[in-house]
């Protein structure tokens, strides 16, 4: 009783780890955006994003593979749920009156 206990707990963490993620993602694109240095703000949140991820997952970790799987596990579910839970619109159709598409030049 007490591994499975630990597991959802490692999940619940993952989960949790997965709303820092995907949440610091959600405002660094609609403030880096606008930003006067849009670079600036999308490597810092990447690195912090990344590094407390990485630290998270460290410190989950019991030394066992079930407890990363059920950390990974939970992140993945949130993965999955918050786009639909904000409302991310989806990209703008590049396509004008004559069906030729834009492209970069």
């Amino acid at each position: 009783m007490s591994n499975i206990l630990a597991l959802v707990f490692a999940a619940l963490a993952g989960g949790v780890l997965g709303l820092f993620f995907y949440g610091g993602l959600y405002l660094t694109v609609s403030r880096g955006l606008n930003s006067a240095r849009p670079a600036l703000w999308f490597f810092a949140s990447f690195v912090l994003r990344v590094a407390v991820v990485i630290s998270g997952f460290y410190f989950i970790n019991d030394g066992g593979w079930p407890s990363i799987v059920s950390c990974l596990a939970g992140f993945m579910i949130v993965g999955l749920v918050f786009p639909m839970w904000k409302k991310v619109p989806a990209a703008a159709d590049k396509t004008d009156i004559s069906g030729s598409t834009h492209h970069a030049p």
